[in-house]
């Protein structure tokens, strides 16, 4: 049988930490990861951040989700409710989990694990 596999793009501005919020972040890490504890990296994106010197364009907010369509998940030290919002319309789920990405995308293993048993057993 084969895993379920998905991505998640990483906030980050050094590669090690989820350490960006999402409308400042120009630099994404994406890696792939399964249920089993498999992660690996696999690439890096370069994005305009969504906000230029305190505005929000809301332009580039549509076309950076678009440009992380194929992702899953996103590790964001900080998102604001109309982004949040916006990528979940994009069928990317948000989550705010900053600190080592290997360390983040750990705790949205054990996430998914927990929601799989509610889902189980119909809560």
């Amino acid at each position: 049988m084969d895993k379920d596999t998905y991505r998640v793009a990483a906030a980050s501005s050094d590669g090690i930490v989820v350490n960006s919020h999402f409308g400042k972040a120009g630099l994404f890490h994406i890696y792939e990861a399964d249920d089993d504890g498999g992660i690996r990296h696999l690439e890096e994106r370069r994005l305009e951040p969504v906000c230029n010197g305190g505005n929000h364009v809301e332009s580039r907010l549509r076309e950076n989700l678009e440009k992380l369509k194929d992702c899953r998940y996103l590790l964001v030290s900080r998102i604001g409710g109309g982004a949040a919002a916006a990528a979940e319309d994009a069928g990317i789920i948000p989550m705010e989990l900053a600190g080592l990405i290997e360390d983040s995308i750990e705790e949205l293993i054990k996430y998914r694990k927990l929601q799989s048993l509610f889902d189980e057993y119909g809560q």
